[in-house]
């Protein structure tokens, strides 16, 4: 993260104490809580949640219960969240948390409890007007459901909109859960039609079959794409004719949310996949599974970040070397935090939107973003992701600098 805002920030010639400003969060808190487990036993808890910005409103960031989560990793997705968020003109900032715990071997009664916990312990820190969380690896609905009711129980009375990606009968929108995945397939089109290429006679491979993924090659199966591969962490499954992605679903669902087995397709590495040959490449799983290690051998046309940061910044320059267009993830992933507005928007206004409107309005916002990250691009010469990065910080400089009454160095107009 920091290597490409320094690029952007080095064009920008954005310096002094706002480009210090935005290389920090504002806050970051660490939290320490203990539950009783379903077998009696005492369990402390570490979790974390980062203020990247609240420049452009409140801070908005998902929650990822998982072994792995560490305060660096959720700085960087905090800081990618402002970004992100800056691109597509959302009035919000960046914030991202954690829970180091393994989901998988926890009951939903101490999921619940975890969550309730955690959510005890920031609730001077959450609210619709200060810092709006989200689900993320690891968590649903469901914890998104108890992190409202808790909030709500602190302070009183009801308040949906705390949170986002709720179930719809707590104030959940439409259109919601498949968003990621559906403004990935958005943006592939865009990315296609860039190129000249046809749908129809287009290829995919997608990495990762979690709720990204699995809606990408879903949508982008309905537009005529070729899906030759698809992966989960079980294993990696090729068919040179296609596969049936909503036949896959199926099975996927009846298997305990696992690909493995499924008949017509080979298996291969899961490295083989990153480097079929195919029109488009949208790793949808994990960060960093391109590097300089494996970036020349990438055959793929276009790489659509279903990911955060699937492309490392050391593999960056090999791909734009090599002519691989990189729609990155600031961007291409950026569904969620947009639907997680309209569903923010929607609590505070007490409404309810079909979800035609939302599956509209997503489509214009994501439309206009990708047309002006790809001018930005073309006047200073740049990749899509450095433009997407000078964009943001531009934004959320101007308006720091407005809050702080302190005047941004750079010599970026603005229009």
């Amino acid at each position: 993260m920091i290597d490409r805002f320094n690029i952007a920030a080095d064009i920008l010639k954005l310096a002094g104490p706002i480009r210090q400003k935005l290389q920090r969060p504002e806050k970051q808190i660490l939290v320490n809580f203990s539950i009783v487990l379903d077998n009696g036993n005492e369990q402390n808890f570490e979790g974390y949640r980062v203020i990247h910005n609240t420049a452009l409103g409140p801070s908005k960031g998902g929650i990822r219960y998982d072994n792995a989560v560490n305060l660096e990793e959720v700085k960087a997705l905090a800081a990618w969240m402002t970004w992100k968020s800056a691109v597509t003109g959302i009035p919000f900032g960046g914030a991202k948390g954690g829970i180091i715990c393994d989901p998988n071997t926890l009951s939903k009664r101490e999921l619940e409890k975890i969550t309730r916990a955690y959510t005890k312990s920031l609730a001077d820190i959450f609210g619709p007007d200060k810092d709006v969380p989200a689900p993320d690896m690891g968590t649903g609905p469901d914890e998104m459901g108890w992190l409202m009711d808790e909030f709500s129980l602190v302070h009183g009375k009801t308040i949906h909109g705390v949170v986002t990606g709720k179930h719809l009968h707590s104030g959940g929108s439409l259109g919601r859960v498949e968003a990621t995945g559906k403004g990935v397939s958005i943006i592939t089109l865009l990315a296609l039609e860039k190129l000249k290429l046809k749908p129809a006679k287009s290829s995919v491979a997608v990495q990762g079959f979690g709720n990204v993924g699995l809606h990408s090659a879903l949508f982008l199966y309905e537009k005529g794409l070729k899906v030759l591969a698809v992966s989960d962490i079980s294993e990696a499954l090729y068919n040179p004719e296609g596969i049936n992605i909503p036949e896959l679903i199926l099975y996927y669902n009846l298997n305990g949310k696992s690909i493995k087995g499924y008949p017509n397709t080979i298996s291969i590495k899961h490295e083989e996949l990153l480097l079929l040959e195919v029109d488009v490449l949208i790793p949808a799983a994990k960060e960093d599974v391109i590097t300089k290690l494996n970036a020349n051998d990438v055959r793929a046309k276009i790489i659509v970040e279903g990911a955060n940061g699937p492309v490392s910044s050391d593999a960056d320059e090999i791909l734009q070397e090599n002519k691989v267009l990189v729609v990155p993830d600031i961007l291409a992933n950026a569904g969620g935090v947009t639907v997680s507005y309209f569903e923010w928007v929607q609590n505070t206004l007490v409404e309810t939107w079909g979800v035609n409107q939302v599956n509209r309005q997503l489509e214009n916002i994501l439309e206009k973003s990708f047309d002006t990250v790809f001018k930005t691009a073309n006047k200073y010469k740049v990749s899509p992701r450095i433009a997407s990065y000078i964009l943001a910080l531009q934004k959320v400089a101007e308006r720091q600098a407005v809050k702080e009454v302190i005047v941004p160095k750079t010599n970026f107009k603005q229009n």
